[in-house]
């Protein structure tokens, strides 16, 4: 089941469905404490967004809420941090340029684009709120898809990683597994679904991904029910990224066999090897609060700051290199084989 527009949205649910907030771009670097702890740099890079004691290592046992000083995203008890590789367009002459992020409807003025994080907290047709959904706990990560893939049998092995070609900042359909073929008219959104059924018992896993599980069929929008290896109901978690693909809408600039020109940092041009990155940081029971509360889009519940104030919060790179020119190669592409 594909997502529903936020109009769409507002014309069928009531109150307590979702939050939906921005972060502003945290930083963009090669790091990466999931899959490369403690590698600097890290094989690919990223844009992060979220808490500003994001680095190499993230210790599962650090306090991030208690060590931070600052958030990019407008609900303020949230420090996690949330990123994905970042996306280049590949000219005629073999050369790459990193497409930039453009703020998302509703979301005008964040730093750098930033990315739009949506916490759903109960199944559209759930409005009662009849499940208990348990928030995420101090300690908790995940990742969701794969960067070595690059068909779309193995992409089905998540169910919902998706692209959207945007005519309009408020376009949502359709979606597909792989990049768009054609131009864009307001830039490209990826859309990464994370899944929602929890063992109950591990914080994390060595795939970062083991730990959790999709519904034994349908998806958390349409009330699929956990599996037994999994039987507690999380929050469905949810990024869009606008990547502003409309300087390279040229036709004449893509390759001369007319196949689409963005390439993932990681070095793929499917697009079935989108992926993206998770480490909780919710201040207290903040996120639980949300998820026992009638929350819709906004919630009374947590506090809040303007994206003036989110836009504050930044960090310096900790790897130096430019990788935001014309460059001949993507960085880090040759250090050997991509995260797995």
């Amino acid at each position: 089941m594909y997502w529903l527009s936020l109009a769409a949205l507002a014309l069928v649910a009531p109150t307590d469905a979702l939050i939906r907030f921005s972060c502003s771009q945290l930083v963009r670097q090669r790091l990466d404490p999931l899959v490369n702890p403690g590698m600097v740099p890290s094989t690919h890079a990223h844009q992060i967004v979220g808490g500003n004691t994001f680095n190499a290592s993230m210790d599962p046992k650090m306090d991030i809420a208690g060590k931070a000083t600052c958030t990019t995203c407008t609900f303020s008890e949230d420090f996690s941090n949330y990123w994905t590789a970042i996306l280049y367009f590949k000219a005629r002459n073999g050369t790459y340029k990193r497409v930039s992020q453009i703020p998302n409807s509703g979301f005008d003025g964040a730093n750098q684009g930033g990315m739009t994080i949506y916490y759903m907290q109960n199944q559209l047709a759930d409005y009662e709120q009849k499940s208990k959904v348990t928030a995420f706990k101090p300690g908790f990560r995940m990742l969701i898809g794969n960067p070595t893939f690059e068909t779309k049998a193995q992409a089905q092995k998540f169910r919902q990683l998706t692209y959207t070609c945007l005519k309009n900042i408020d376009t949502r359909f359709p979606e597909t597994m792989d990049f768009p073929k054609q131009p864009c008219a307001h830039g490209i959104m990826a859309n990464l679904r994370f899944p929602t059924c929890w063992d109950g018992k591990n914080l994390d896993s060595p795939d970062h991904q083991s730990h959790m599980a999709y519904p034994v069929n349908g998806t958390f929008e349409n009330q699929g029910p956990c599996p037994e290896s999994h039987p507690v109901r999380m929050p469905q978690l949810m990024y869009e990224t606008i990547w502003d693909t409309r300087p390279f809408n040229n036709k004449e600039d893509w390759p001369e066999d007319g196949s689409q020109p963005f390439v993932w940092s990681f070095g793929d041009q499917t697009g079935f090897g989108t992926h993206g990155d998770y480490v909780f940081g919710w201040q207290g029971d903040a996120l639980q609060r949300v998820m026992d509360s009638p929350c819709y889009v906004n919630c009374p519940t947590l506090k809040t700051q303007t994206i003036e104030e989110a836009n504050k919060c930044s960090m310096e790179p900790v790897v130096k290199e430019d990788i935001d020119g014309w460059l001949t190669e993507l960085p880090g592409i040759n250090m050997g084989p991509m995260d797995k």
